[in-house]
């Protein structure tokens, strides 16, 4: 190792450790919050290639989006000083897909095949139940739809499934059939069954299997503790025992289980690609010393995990403020007051991030900051790809191209409105579905048969299509894209769309045509049509770029996961919402519920503040809180506590001293009375002695035991 090589420069101890590990070394990079592991992961591969002479194409790098992906190509380049346009660096998605397309015939796929996005797989289902005369009220079209794409994930055909005596299990497996079916006979892909397809691609074909195995001498997966289980079947299916896997990742932000992801994964790589080499990188370039020490005090309550302490050189910073409110209301207004004082201190309110385990806790900050007028915006909310307006034109380019795409067909056939009925759908339908052809090839021969209004429309429709498709024929991908949305009416229905006073859908058109223009087409190995048809829909599947501006964010802790800020407020730190009360039951769960706390956490940068409230109206109820368990975790010399009463008192009187609650007569000072303090929670009162400024009780808490206080000191709430 030479720490002289520029590659090398500006690397810490354990990151230099990591990147100029040996070539013929496993190794899993266990990478805590804020310790720099995408910069580990570009270093390693640039290091791989310049310093080792590993060929590019030798060399399959997988992330977690594609924004990820499309950054560390960019970082490459820069590194290496030159393009790298066919490197295979991508999503488990994204190079799963490229492997369909090079190999289709070997997939069972034409190379047209389209792929669905989650509302066209859910309008399909929705659609193969009704003609098969499923009741939607007992088979909900969302709950089947979970369930066919979760069994993908753990890589099961219907014919791999036992539902035994469950009667739902075994319906759904019927509609998995049904649907797989649709989709084998119209050259349809979902995303599970992207990765499901080409695992089973190289599964069938040893000899691509082992063209592969033998051309990635260096697999390199970030996020590694995301991966569910038909991912991890697909990077051990690659892995030869000659090639070299460099894995990067942190069992303490495994946050996804809901949707498939497998903690158990990174544990499992020292048995299945031993020997593995571990490293850790610690030190953390984020957040302040009391952040990290309290966030690494929360997380070793799991026991379940690697293990690793962060640490910064940067200092302690400020106490980890936990603010207790008598409803959700307050919450929202204390968070808000703070950030007012962070603003008028020279913060900016992108600086600022309110975090939240629900959505639906999202309602009363929406209203409080509305009435101060401040600006604010939910993260997490339609991506460009995802809108009704982007997703219209796509289908008429995506039929253009393809005259056999059925689910283009149907959204665009009467969009804009053109008098086409769901009668008329059905009869082209059902001539398609009897001549085993598309339904644009059965539009144009069912007309004789259709009464004069539909035979007029569909014709309309029909030679529309074929006006685009000579119209665009020798133009480039931008002025296609511009030519359809003119000639297809979607620019002028939206210019006179009465309900968009903002324009804004016209403006995402026209957004539209600039993505054209700027998007590179560099895989040789599919046509540039086909290549940004694929990217609208991959990109639709991802979370959208974060775009903060001058506005307060709003999001759930999982869609903050790899993002950080000045100032964090993780609200709502409640028993039975967080952690849930659904994860209380099993451990697994509730480990889960720690670590995405413990992600929350790690978000700030240099101030956190903790709330929770009283009481609570939330899911259409009101309900008594007790704080989460997690506070409690949390050693007391890194927190300052702040209730209700003083933050309201100290509002009103400035600097003067915060009155203690007492109780309103006598009688509330009683054995037996409930009460709630600020740090030890809920308790009842077991014993009492002395009279005025020197009485005291005792109370035996759930969470902190047995414990005498002095009433005027105690600030006791009596419930």
């Amino acid at each position: 190792m030479n720490p002289d090589l520029k590659i090398l420069q500006g690397l810490n101890n354990k990151q230099l450790e990591s990147v100029s590990l040996d070539v013929n070394t496993n190794a899993l990079i266990l990478a805590g919050a804020g310790s720099g592991k995408t910069r580990v992961l570009t270093h390693r591969i640039a290091y791989l290639i310049q310093e080792k002479n590993i060929p590019l194409e030798s060399i399959l790098a997988v992330t977690f989006t594609n924004k990820a992906a499309g950054e560390m190509r960019d970082r490459l380049s820069l590194i290496l000083r030159r393009p790298i346009p066919n490197m295979w660096v991508g999503t488990f998605h994204g190079l799963a897909h490229r492997l369909l397309r090079l190999h289709h015939d070997k997939a069972n796929l034409s190379a047209q095949f389209q792929i669905l996005d989650s509302q066209d797989q859910f309008r399909i289902i929705k659609r193969l139940m009704k003609e098969n005369q499923v009741d939607e009220s007992k088979y909900p079209v969302k709950q089947i739809q979970w369930f066919i794409n979760s069994q993908k994930d753990e890589g099961l055909r219907p014919q791999d499934i036992d539902p035994g005596y469950n009667f739902f299990i075994k319906k759904s497996v019927e509609i998995y059939t049904l649907y797989e079916a649709h989709c084998q006979r119209n050259d349809l892909i979902d995303f599970a069954e992207l990765l499901l397809r080409s695992y089973e691609l190289l599964k069938n074909n040893e000899d691509l299997l082992n063209h592969f195995k033998s051309r990635f001498s260096h697999i390199l997966i970030d996020e590694f503790q995301d991966t569910n289980k038909i991912q991890y079947n697909w990077i051990k299916q690659l892995y030869s025992g000659s090639n070299h896997l460099f894995c990067v990742g942190d069992d303490d932000q495994s946050i996804y289980g809901w949707r498939g992801a497998r903690v158990e994964n990174i544990q499992k790589l020292e048995t299945d690609f031993n020997p593995l080499k571990t490293i850790r990188l610690e030190q953390n370039y984020r957040s302040t010393g009391t952040i990290l020490s309290a966030s690494n005090q929360l997380i070793s309550n799991n026991t379940d995990r690697l293990g690793k302490s962060l640490w910064t050189d940067s200092g302690d910073g400020e106490m980890i403020d936990v603010y207790e409110a008598r409803d959700e209301i307050n919450e929202a207004e204390y968070v808000t007051s703070k950030i007012k004082a962070l603003v008028s201190a020279d913060a900016n309110y992108s600086d600022c991030a309110i975090l939240y385990r629900s959505n639906a806790q999202s309602r009363a900050f929406e209203e409080v900051l509305i009435k101060h007028n401040l600006p604010y915006v939910i993260y997490g909310g339609l991506r460009f790809f995802e809108r009704a307006e982007i997703k219209d034109a796509m289908c008429y380019l995506r039929l253009s191209h393809a005259k056999n795409d059925d689910v283009a067909f149907e959204r665009i056939v009467n969009f804009p409105p053109r008098g086409i009925g769901n009668s008329t759908l059905q009869k082209i339908r059902e001539y398609a579905q009897q001549n085993l052809t598309s339904l644009y090839i059965a539009a144009k021969e069912i007309q004789p048969d259709l009464s004069t209004r539909a035979s007029n429309s569909i014709k309309s429709f029909v030679e529309q299509m074929e006006s685009i498709d000579d119209a665009i024929k020798h133009l480039n991908l931008s002025e296609k894209v511009a030519k359809i949305l003119t000639l297809s009416g979607l620019m002028n229905y939206y210019e006179n769309d009465k309900s968009d006073k903002a324009g804004s859908k016209k403006d995402n058109l026209e957004e539209l045509i600039a993505a054209a223009k700027n998007y590179l087409h560099e895989d040789e190995e599919i046509d540039e049509i086909t290549g940004f048809i694929s990217l609208a829909t991959l990109e639709s599947s991802v979370e959208s770029n974060h775009n903060p501006q001058q506005n307060i964010q709003l999001m759930t802790i999982h869609s903050a996961k790899g993002l950080e800020f000045e100032n964090v407020f993780l609200v709502g730190m409640e028993e039975d919402l967080f952690p849930t009360n659904r994860s209380k039951e099993e451990s697994h769960l509730l480990s889960e519920e720690r670590r995405l706390c413990y992600v929350g956490m790690t978000r700030a940068r240099k101030k956190l503040t903790l709330t929770h409230a009283i009481k609570r109206f939330i899911h259409g109820q009101s309900i008594y809180a007790y704080p989460s368990r997690f506070l409690s975790e949390i050693p007391d010399q890194h927190l300052n506590w702040i209730n209700e009463n003083q933050h309201s008192l100290q509002s009103q009187f400035s600097n003067s001293p915060a009155k203690s609650i007492v109780p309103e007569s006598t009688s509330q000072l009683a054995i037996g009375a409930s009460v709630r303090h600020a740090k030890f929670g809920m308790g009842t009162i077991t014993n009492f002695e002395g009279s005025g400024d020197s009485q005291r009780v005792q109370v035996n808490f759930q969470s902190a035991g047995s414990k005498w206080l002095i009433l005027s000191y105690a600030n006791l709430d009596f419930i």
